[in-house]
């Protein structure tokens, strides 16, 4: 028990043998209370409840064994071995030692009993164990077994298994002494016959002999699920006091500017959706009102997510104020950029150009514009939440690819529109489906709307998954699409996560295919090019002086060439599900049926096969997004790599999907009944700062 008087919220440092040094290795665990301990769950437990006679042990096994030192050497078989032989009268087994001591040597002697665990392998003298846990016996002490399952936790550099053992040892008798407050409601946990929180936790941490081990693996046992359970809601709830916070704050209610957003309706070449025309609607209504809109617009590729944006910023420069549109590369926003440009200056609107790669005095310029107003519409990267920038009156923020930019950048956009009128409103748009529940989890702040329809005319693309073997193939089909008139892109992907690689590939690509296919325009666009490279070879492509564009996935988002028709992707295999049908959303954006090559390396993995076979069978954003969803986890669909979104500690936003409908109920009882617990819910899975520092 530790030497001081502690209880939950108390440093690490209170628990025995724990020091500065070892305090700032379990930092790197994200430990640092003792109640942090709780929430570390094991990965895996191990049965050393019960001893195997050694005559019962069989391969791949790990056991807890008991024995006699028979014989103790050290032998040089290429490296330095100690080979301890034990027996117990059923059968024999050699622990073999490759990194010991002349004390632990002198341990071994013949006749010392011990215990030791660890797994079993085929050796050359039968059955051995390699550097196995052990524990030596007093004469006549017997062999000790452990109570409960052994838990195996997530480690890390410089703190072993029984040191962590130890501390969720402390940890657990100063929970058993102060429990934790029991913060859900009893109506909440009976509904969903959960188990009150000190009770799941004892249980994972030390499970009895005879736990259903196989149904904690996978996630699903009462007691997991009443953790991952409070943890879910502390996120949901978190990011609903986003939402609650933005209702109570003022914006600027843009009322006007009706005449302005008809006539440019009036004036487009093409009619809107119907669902274009209901997001309209629901946008236009919530810029009218006097607190900060903040609205997610999911829609497949080529649903015309940004005609719909356009129309939103008319509505805010028709009031007299500002708009800022930020996508997270600079070929998006450019693309972007020059959309705006055509459908707005007619209109007698210049939108300004903002990014981190401008030159100083083009730069200057934006920035002088944009302090004073006379940028009504900024299009731009990141760089437009940088320091330095001033708006003169910022009332809508649009922000394309939400999922790469992560909430804190989205608030930090939001920030540099306060002002006197209040907050800014917030429009984001994703080309990538987020399935319902894991969109209540991510986005929870936002109000959804869905465009789930794409143009009349479109057809969907025919997708085919090929072997490279068949390569000249394809090659010639690009030559037959090109000569007739159509165009193609030939995808290169991100190898493994090497821009060098990435551009080589590229290279490589063009100069096969500019040799196998003389008679064709053949250009290159990859990421370490120039944007005013980029743009130049962009441009070229879509005015059809070029006809094949050799890229790297810098085309992903934003290309809208309807022109071109075939896309050939190679190592198909390597990519995810929502990636490939991102760049498969390239084409298909006229009136000719398209087509997708998926060129691949055989042997394909299973998981590669599922990948490539969803291709096939759909073009439904949602369903690809749903198998994504379930094939690699949320971290790569959101973009939680790049972006930040939350680890969740124990929660899993795929296994407990099912849960979060039930979420959204609790948190609704819990903030009507027990608003202190549900702040205590989120200090105790969010730390203090809560989850955007604005909670």
């Amino acid at each position: 028990m530790p030497s001081s008087p502690c209880n939950l919220a108390s440093p690490l440092t209170v628990l025995n043998g724990v020091g500065a040094a070892l305090a700032k290795k379990l930092e790197r665990l994200g430990l640092f209370r003792v109640e942090d301990l709780l929430f570390l769950l094991p990965l895996r437990y191990e049965d050393r409840t019960q001893l195997v006679r050694i005559g019962a042990l069989t391969a791949g096994s790990r056991c807890l064994v008991s024995g006699e030192v028979m014989l103790a050497e050290t032998v040089y078989r290429g490296r330095r071995n100690l080979l301890v032989r034990i027996g117990d009268g059923s059968g024999q087994i050699t622990l073999r030692f490759f990194h010991f001591s002349r004390q632990q040597q002198a341990q071994f002697q013949p006749g010392v009993n011990l215990t030791c665990f660890g797994e079993v392998r085929k050796g050359p003298a039968g059955f051995e164990m390699i550097h196995p846990e052990y524990r030596l016996l007093r004469q006549g002490q017997d062999a000790a077994i452990n109570e409960t399952l052994t838990p195996i936790y997530p480690a890390t550099e410089g703190v072993q298994q029984g040191r962590l053992r130890n501390l969720t040892d402390q940890a657990l008798r100063i929970m058993h002494n102060y429990p934790p407050e029991e913060l859900l409601p009893p109506e909440v946990r009976d509904q969903l016959y959960l188990p009150a929180l000190a009770e799941a936790v004892a249980y994972l941490h030390r499970p009895p002999p005879d736990a259903d081990i196989e149904r904690i693996l996978e996630g699903r046992h009462p007691c997991q699920q009443r953790l991952a359970f409070e943890e879910l809601l502390a996120h949901y709830m978190s990011l609903r006091s986003l939402r609650l916070l933005a209702q109570s704050e003022s914006a600027s209610a843009l009322t006007g500017g009706q005449n302005e957003v008809d006539k440019f309706l009036r004036e487009l070449p093409f009619t809107l959706t119907v669902a274009q025309q209901r997001v309209v609607r629901e946008i236009l209504t919530d810029l009218s009102k006097p607190h900060p809109m903040m609205r997610l617009i999911q829609g497949d590729v080529g649903s015309g997510k940004t005609v719909v944006a356009a129309i939103a910023c008319l509505k805010a420069i028709a009031c007299g104020v500002q708009a800022a549109i930020m996508a997270p590369t600079e070929l998006l926003a450019e693309q972007h950029w020059r959309s705006f440009s055509a459908w707005f200056r007619p209109l007698g609107i210049e939108p300004a150009w903002l990014s981190g790669s401008q030159r100083a005095a083009p730069r200057r310029e934006a920035l002088d514009a944009i302090a004073d107003g006379r940028a009504k519409l900024v299009v731009g990267t990141h760089a437009l939440f940088q320091e330095g920038v001033q708006f003169h009156d910022l009332a809508l923020v649009v922000i394309d690819e939400q999922h790469r930019f992560g909430v804190h950048q989205r608030v930090a956009l939001r920030e540099k529109g306060v002002s006197e009128g209040g907050y800014p409103h917030q429009l984001v748009m994703t080309a990538t489906p987020i399935p319902r529940t894991l969109a209540m989890a991510a986005y929870a702040d936002l109000d959804t709307s869905v465009i789930d329809e794409l143009p009349p005319g479109r057809y969907p693309v025919s997708t085919i998954a090929v072997p490279e073997t068949r390569r000249d193939e394809i090659v010639a089909r690009v030559r037959t699409a090109c000569q007739s008139g159509q165009q193609a892109y030939w995808v290169c992907p991100l190898i493994e996560e090497s821009d060098v690689l990435d551009f080589e590939a590229a290279i490589a690509s063009h100069a096969m295919l500019t040799e196998a296919l003389p008679e064709l325009r053949i250009g290159l666009v990859h990421g370490r090019m120039r944007p005013s490279e980029k743009e130049r070879g962009m441009q070229a492509f879509k005015d059809g002086l070029i006809q094949l564009l050799v890229a790297t996935t810098v085309i992903e988002v934003g290309v809208d060439v309807p022109n071109a028709s075939l896309m050939i992707i190679e190592n198909a295999e390597r990519m995810g599900l929502s990636q490939l049908h991102q760049l498969r959303g390239r084409v298909g954006r006229g009136t000719t049926q398209s087509h997708c090559v998926l060129l691949y390396k055989p042997p394909l993995g299973q998981l590669a096969r599922n990948r490539l076979a969803v291709l096939r069978d759909t073009n439904d954003g949602f369903v690809v997004a749903q198998r994504d969803l379930e094939l690699r986890g949320p971290g790569e669909l959101l973009g939680t790599r790049q972006t930040g979104l939350p680890d969740y500690r124990i929660a899993n936003l795929v296994r407990d999907a099912e849960l979060m409908p039930q979420v959204q109920i609790a948190a609704e009882t819990i903030n009507r009944s027990a608003p202190n617990c549900a702040a205590a819910i989120v200090r105790r899975w969010l730390g203090d700062a809560g989850r955007y520092g604005k909670v």
